[in-house]
């Protein structure tokens, strides 16, 4: 049985723990207001520029001459997965359900005889990823430095990727990330990039019919680049939401089981003293009779 000074050490330390846990929740929750905007702000510009980009990939179809990047290299033998989590952790199972997504898609993709390269982006991500994986590895983005992602971190990942697909060392692009939903949902999402995929999307305009200067398939060549990047970032962005909604609700959670143990722990300790004193007056009184 633990001492008095043992459970009073205990309690205070507890109580130190719920401090920090209280403080990290209150800076994600400041944190989470900014990267839930910026998340938002860009969901509608994806969303049209997928549809624009959707209506010329529909009116060119599987022309000979299509772009590289919408046709593929008419194999997918070689699969590259982009797995982006959070540089911290201290934010519950957002990295391991994305990680976990990755892993799930590659056996997937092993066990069909594919050929896989993992390329990933954010610290926990990559020290999950190259514990089961390692192989295979072969990239990493360090974002430790960036205190606030912008459309330029998303071109440089983009251009590696869009490099390495011209050189021809893979055939398919997947991108593995989280969808912001509320502070208790984030998604983890798999979502194909290289060959590009655009849903079409029904709206005012769906039947409307465009004349494109220049051609669709020259405007396609200069969007698609920019449509990876466009993807790489309205991911990053969602990330960096879905990461401050779940490290705000882990800490909450943290600081409520402190309070609980605190609790316990109090409890626990006044029984113990009041058992001491109980000792005390017995021996008091036993003496005293003996007398």
């Amino acid at each position: 049985m633990p001492s008095l000074k043992d459970l009073k050490n205990r309690i205070e330390s507890v109580k130190s723990t719920r401090k920090i846990t209280k403080a990290m929740q209150m800076v994600a929750a400041a944190k989470l207001r900014r990267a839930q905007e910026a998340a938002e702000d860009a969901r509608p510009y994806t969303e049209r520029f997928n549809a624009v980009m959707a209506k010329l990939a529909a009116s060119v179809g599987d022309s000979d001459t299509a772009p590289k990047l919408l046709s593929g290299t008419g194999s997918d033998k070689v699969q590259l997965l982009i797995v982006m989590t959070s540089e911290r952790g201290l934010c519950g199972g957002f990295n391991a359900n994305i990680a976990k997504l990755a892993r799930t898609h590659a056996k997937k993709l092993l066990a069909e005889g594919k050929e896989i390269k993992i390329l990933t982006v954010g610290k926990k991500g990559r020290d999950q990823m190259k514990r089961d994986y390692g192989q295979y590895y072969i990239g990493h983005v360090d974002m430790t430095e960036i205190k606030r992602v912008g459309y330029v971190d998303a071109q440089n990942i983009a251009r590696d990727v869009l490099t390495r697909f011209d050189a021809g060392e893979f055939d398919v692009a997947t991108l593995f990330y989280a969808v912001f939903e509320n502070v208790v949902s984030q998604i983890p999402t798999a979502q194909q990039i290289i060959p590009a995929q655009f849903d079409a999307v029904e709206g005012d305009d769906a039947s409307t019919v465009f004349d494109y200067e220049p051609d669709e398939e020259a405007i396609l060549a200069d969007l698609l680049p920019r449509g990876v990047a466009t993807q790489i970032f309205a991911g990053l962005l969602e990330n960096g939401a879905s990461e401050q909604g779940a490290r705000m609700s882990a800490m909450d959670n943290a600081t409520r089981n402190a309070g609980e143990m605190i609790e316990d722990l109090t409890i626990e300790y006044n029984r113990s003293r009041q058992a001491v004193i109980t000792n005390e007056l017995i021996e008091i009184i036993s003496g005293a009779e003996a007398l």
